[in-house]
This record gives C-alpha cells, structure tokens and sequence, in this order.
C-alpha cells in the first residue's frame, strides 16, 4: 500500500521534470537545436500535425536549423507555422530547404529568459511538493484507517521526503544547467 503511493509520487515527480525539460527546450539559447521546434503546429491536409511529422530538422551549422519538409506543397505552410510561432524565428526558403537563422541573444533578452527559465524551475518545485503533500496526506488517511502504524507512516514520510529532496536537487541542477546556456556567450 505505502510502496504504491511511493511509486506513484516518484513517477508522477518524474513527469514533472520531464515537463521542466520540453519548458526549457522552448525558451532558446543562442545556439541552435532542433528542440527548438517542438512545439511547432503544421497545417498538413487540414490536420495540426507537429512539425517532425511533416518535414527534417536538422543543425546546418552553431546559429543555423534546416528544415526540409517531406512534401514540396507544404513548404509555405510549413514555414508560415514557424512564423507564427512565438519563438521570434525569421525563415527563409530557398524553395527545397528553410533555413531558421537563430539571431544572437543581448544581454536583456538573456536575462528575461533566465528569469523565464528561474520561474519554470520555480513551478517544477512547487509541483513536486505538491506531489510531496498529496502523498503524506494518502499515508495519513491509511493511518486514520488503521490500515498502517504511525511507525510506518512516519517511515513513508521519510521516504517521501528523501525522494523530493533528490528531484528538488535534480531541478536545482537542470536550472543551473540553463542558466549557464543561456549566460554564455
């Protein structure tokens, strides 16, 4: 019973990094990844398909992505979603490949998205001690139920603990990490 609330507080603090991961791929650093893309809709015979369905993303060079859609009548759909997308990207198609030039970042803008990515780092902890408080408030109920000891409620806490504090550790990491991507020039 205690194990498969551990569990599931652990897989459910899992997802929540994994969503901190795709936040921080949309807020763009000076070099380019095709991560960048992700969230990127395509209009594709009337359908919203995400962009990797539709076309190859590829790094040409540090600032460059290249986009070669699959379909050669998708092509300005394709770089009509990149425009509209709120990632402030300019493309240019040369007719067979669009070229995402990523423009260099200035001091302000790196430290708006640092602040960007600090909040989001922010939202995962609190997230995660949500997650932290639905758990102890289960082990609680078992208690008040009389179907675990105060030992092991005690003991679960602890276990729940120990288990936020590694992913609290674990955001702390992926933020610092971010910040130094975002701070280097």
């Amino acid at each position: 019973m205690i194990d498969e609330i551990i569990a599931d507080a652990q897989e459910r603090m899992e997802k929540s990094l994994l969503s901190l991961d795709s936040a921080f791929n949309k807020i763009r650093t000076g070099r380019a990844h095709p991560g960048i893309l992700d969230s990127i809709m395509v209009s594709y015979y009337g359908a919203d398909t995400p962009i990797q369905q539709v076309a190859n993303i590829t790094i040409e060079d540090a600032r460059t992505i290249a986009v070669t859609p699959w379909e050669k009548n998708i092509m300005g759909d394709v770089e009509k979603a990149i425009m509209k997308s709120d990632l402030g990207l300019n493309p240019s198609n040369n007719g067979d490949v669009i070229r995402i030039p990523m423009p260099a970042l200035t001091e302000e803008t790196r430290k708006e998205y640092t602040k960007q990515a600090k909040q989001e780092a922010e939202n995962t902890r609190v997230a995660i001690r949500n997650i932290r408080r639905d758990a102890n408030s289960h082990t609680k109920d078992l208690l008040k139920e009389k179907e675990i000891s105060e030992d092991e409620e005690r003991k679960a806490e602890q276990d729940i603990q120990k288990i936020t504090d590694s992913f609290i550790v674990r955001v702390d990491a992926k933020y610092e990490e971010k910040e130094a991507d975002l701070l280097t020039i």
